[in-house]
């Protein structure tokens, strides 16, 4: 009994002893352990981290291991908040102890609010403010042992963060970043610090910095470590990224969201590898300034996206599906010192780094593309360094690329299409190879607006493009695996409804409906141009001479000041030839023209002179610069409103000293409208006639050898013109000198000179020789008389006088077959007027009417006559004072008659002068009575 007694007792005793400590445990957890955590904690913090904390509450329980703690906020060394939260729940797994594990079956923190700085030295606050508070450990660098390195087993059943903040500076930029990350949830479920084998934890993570999402779920180890998920981030907006681009990206984002996700893989165990899959990338809405205060975006689209993103970092490898592109613009300048404004915004440092990135990329690595799909883009292009900006936009651009990859010596296939806002389509269809380069395209284009390109034709030239349209189909193919590049163009092109003016002058220059070029082959390198068949339907061309002597298309093509003339080698050629072949070869079939014209001004006339070549129509064959060459010509038309022209011949290679044989006939040309010109060297104008050429040029080389065969039927010259030019001369005389009976001029005028001596113009020169022709014979005008035709072998200076038996009306021998042959002349030319003044000498006839005298008083010695003759020549002697008179009168009456009845001359072409009284002897003796021509 007293033995269980003393049993009972200690049983009793135990127990009251376990519930003692029990008591004290229970004390110690729920009142001790929180109150000096309360305590402590800021005390530590303050101590450790140099923060001012405080909570408000915390209560552990002893027998559930648990913890919690309310309304934690700290302050930094700065007194700016640092961290916070509203509730720290903390569960421990004290079964795990047993093994050596510290497990929490949860820890779960809700409503944390903590700051994240990035320092200019890229620490962070939290390590700093430790460093400030612990200088003797930051200072301690000592290597630990191998086995401190070893990390405690740790265990987290459920690790939660609920309705975080997150405020995150970044010092490390020109201006800080600050991202304000709220709400911010973690969950993290079966998380091991060791090892288990196929046991991984899960986790997700859900952050938001306003409507801009990160969501990120997966598995995850940490020793060895593993993990592996899906991670996405939703709607980020422009100014986020501009926070970190903005720095490093010369131009600045003005708009845009991106969404970016993926599934990943990545481990430690053999060296870091790391791998992604299924990735997608959204950017929607994008806007690009060239710079910060530029509000127009260069740059901008509506939405693209890349899917089946894929990177492996151990094998060097990215994987990209179909790049899809949708309603891109694209704006750039080129300024007028040519550089690009995309290029001209970046720095100097910055285009070298961008072209070091471009020659280092892509070693080693491998990368695929599976496509690209652009639509409904947009390009707009000024060119500022062209005489006159141009500005070129592309519309409805759209783009479509195979398969990319590093591989880059295999084709990838591509079509592209597009139009011009300024008219017209172009399309495209092709493959495309890196290295070696090559370039092959089916193209054609549509009714493209030539004025677009008019700032580029005036580069080099100096007109406008009024109207005209492009279009063009063919293939092209270019080659860079030997430098230079080579390539062939085959295919057709033609421009319809094409109008080129001067800028300064009203009207067109040079038009036509269509020009046609089928087909076409076009060698880059050689330069070779061959087309088969030049079709040029109702072309048009006119030429202006201005007043100062200039004409209009002298001014097409622009003067270099600059520019060097090449010296010539000394075979010849040109320093760009080989073998004397031009460094530019062309051929051309067969040129076709149907329905052209050609009109012609001089204002440096007045009048003004113009006329027009029309209906032009016929065909040149065998175009070419490179001998031997023999082309045909075959043209004909309309001038000036009806005369027939015909243009026929051969053509040698151009450019060569090849010879051209041309020949140019016109038939019935109205003498009218050559007026102006007459006039003007002439004095007169022309009030009819027609006029008829047959021209032969061989042309060799530049020099010219021409005959000008005229025909002028029935000219007749009208009032006279003031002109500084025309000639001092009876240009009228000599016109009819020219003109035979039936009113017909003909001459043949040849010319000889080199074409390129600015002084020589064909037409000028013709004229000049035509009117220089009617001057000499107007100032000679028997001797014309004497060209022109057969007079029974008198000289032309003959025709000028006939000749007298001294003191007789009798003719002297052969005289009367000159009069006979003047006749004819008179016959052959109505317009012709014959002036005779009778004429006498005193030496010569008065001495034989001396002599007649005196035989009439009977018969006269030798001796009586000498010296009669000796009182007459000393003027001791006279005859009558009418005798000369008289005798000279009766000559000139003499003449006249002869010609009127016996050769038919027509009286109102026969005018009677006063008589000369002191005329010649010609060679024999006799007595010379002179003529003189004129024109009515």
């Amino acid at each position: 009994m007293g033995q269980s007694s003393a049993g009972s007792h200690k049983v009793r005793n135990l127990l009251v002893g376990v519930s003692v400590l029990l008591v004290l445990y229970a004390l110690a957890g729920f009142l001790m352990l929180p109150w000096w955590l309360e305590k402590e904690l800021p005390n530590q913090l303050q101590e450790r981290m140099g923060w001012q904390a405080q909570v408000s509450d915390i209560r552990f329980n002893p027998f559930l291991f648990s913890l919690e703690a309310d309304a934690f906020s700290a302050l930094d060394n700065d007194d700016r908040p640092v961290a916070a939260f509203e509730q720290l729940r903390v569960n421990l797994d004290v079964l795990q102890l047993a093994r050596g594990v510290v497990g929490f079956d949860e820890i779960r923190l809700t409503k944390p609010d903590v700051r994240l700085d990035l320092l200019e030295d890229y620490s962070v606050n939290f390590a700093r403010d430790w460093k400030r508070a612990n200088p003797e450990l930051a200072e301690d660098t000592s290597e630990p042992d191998a086995a401190e390195t070893d990390p405690p087993k740790l265990y987290f059943g459920h690790l939660a963060i609920e309705e975080g903040r997150l405020l995150f500076r970044d010092f490390t930029q020109n201006d800080t970043v600050e991202l304000q990350i709220e709400p911010l949830d973690l969950s993290v479920d079966d998380l091991a610090t060791w090892s288990r084998g196929e046991d991984d934890s899960r986790y997700s993570i859900i952050a938001a910095i306003g409507d801009q999402i990160l969501e990120w779920e997966g598995e995850l180890s940490l020793n060895p470590l593993y993990s592996e998920g899906h991670v996405r981030f939703s709607d980020i907006n422009y100014q986020t990224l501009a926070k970190y681009l903005t720095p490093h990206l010369p131009w600045a984002l003005k708009a845009g969201r991106v969404t970016v996700e993926s599934d990943y893989w990545l481990s430690n165990e053999g060296g870091f590898q790391l791998e992604t899959s299924n990735g997608k990338l959204e950017l929607k809405q994008l806007a690009l300034a060239l710079a910060e205060d530029i509000e127009e975006p260069a740059l901008s689209l509506e939405a693209l996206s890349v899917d089946g993103i894929g990177f492996d970092l151990a094998a060097q490898r990215a994987r990209v599906g179909m790049v899809t592109i949708e309603q891109p613009f694209v704006s750039a300048t080129r300024r007028a010192d040519g550089r690009l404004d995309w290029q001209a915004s970046l720095s100097s440092d910055e285009a070298k780094s961008e072209a070091d990135g471009t020659q280092n990329a892509g070693q080693g690595f491998r990368w695929e593309v599976q496509g690209v799909e652009l639509t409904k883009g947009r390009l707009f292009w000024r060119d500022e360094a062209a005489a006159q900006p141009a500005e070129l936009e592309l519309l409805d651009l759209a783009v479509t690329l195979g398969e990319l990859s590093h591989r880059t010596d295999e084709p990838a296939a591509y079509e592209l299409s597009t139009r011009l806002a300024s008219g017209g389509q172009i399309t495209a269809k092709g493959q495309l190879t890196p290295t070696p380069f090559n370039f092959e395209a089916a193209l054609a284009g549509s009714g493209i607006a030539l004025v677009a390109v008019e700032p580029y034709i005036q580069l080099g030239a100096n007109v406008a493009v009024s109207d005209g349209l492009l279009s063009f189909d063919g293939n092209l193919d270019l080659d860079g695996q030997d430098a230079p590049v080579t390539g062939t163009f085959s295919g057709s092109a033609q421009v319809t409804d094409f109008d080129l003016r001067l800028p300064d002058q009203e009207g067109e220059l040079v038009a036509w409906q269509l020009l046609r070029l089928a087909p076409v082959e076009f060698n880059v390198n050689p330069a070779r141009l061959e087309i088969g068949t030049v079709t040029l339907e109702q072309p048009s061309l006119n030429v202006v001479r201005e007043k100062g002597g200039a004409h209009n298309v002298e001014r097409i093509v622009k003067s270099a000041p600059d520019a060097q003339t090449p010296e010539p080698s000394g075979d010849g050629a040109t320093s760009g030839q080989a073998g004397g072949e031009p460094e530019f070869i062309f051929r051309i079939g067969e040129l076709l023209v149907e329905g052209g014209s050609v009109g012609y001004t001089d204002r440096t006339l007045n009048p003004v002179f113009t006329t027009r070549f029309e209906a032009l129509s016929g065909s040149v064959s065998g175009i070419s610069n490179v001998p031997p060459q023999q082309g045909l010509v075959n043209l004909r038309g309309e001038l000036a409103g009806g005369a027939p022209v015909t243009f026929r011949g051969t053509l040698g290679a151009l450019g060569t000293d090849e010879t051209s044989d041309l020949k140019l006939t016109m038939d019935g040309l109205a003498l009218p409208v050559l007026s102006p010109y007459l006039g003007r060297y002439l004095g007169y104008t022309v009030d009819a006639g027609k006029l008829d050429l047959e021209l032969d040029y061989q042309i060799t080389g530049t020099n010219l050898k021409a005959s000008n065969h005229l025909v002028l039927d029935q000219m007749r010259l009208g009032q006279s013109v003031a002109s500084k030019e025309a000639v001092n001369a009876p240009v009228k005389l000599g016109l009819a000198l020219l003109t035979d009976q039936q009113g017909i001029i003909k001459v043949d005028l040849p010319v000889e000179g080199d074409m390129t001596n600015p002084d020589f113009r064909i037409g000028q020169v013709v004229m000049r020789t035509f009117v220089n022709l009617l001057v000499k014979a107007a100032a000679s005008p028997f001797s014309m008389l004497g060209s022109l035709a057969d007079f029974a072998g008198f000289s032309s200076e003959e025709l000028g006088r006939v000749s007298f038996v001294p003191g007789k009306i009798a003719l002297a021998d052969g005289e009367a077959e000159k009069i006979a042959a003047l006749a004819k002349a008179l016959n052959d030319r109505p317009d012709l007027l014959l002036s005779i003044r009778g004429a006498a000498t005193p030496k010569a006839d008065g001495l034989e009417l001396l002599k007649e005298r005196m035989r009439a008083a009977g018969e006269v010695s030798e001796q009586a006559w000498a010296q009669a003759q000796r009182e007459y020549q000393a003027g001791e002697r006279q005859l009558a004072p009418e005798a000369l008179s008289q005798l000279a009168a009766k000559r000139g009456q003499a003449i006249h008659r002869l010609l009127i009845e016996t050769h038919g001359v027509s009286g109102d072409q026969l005018f009677s002068l006063d008589t000369l009284q002191q005329t010649e002897l010609d060679e024999q003796g006799n007595v010379i009575v002179p003529f003189t021509l004129d024109v009515r």
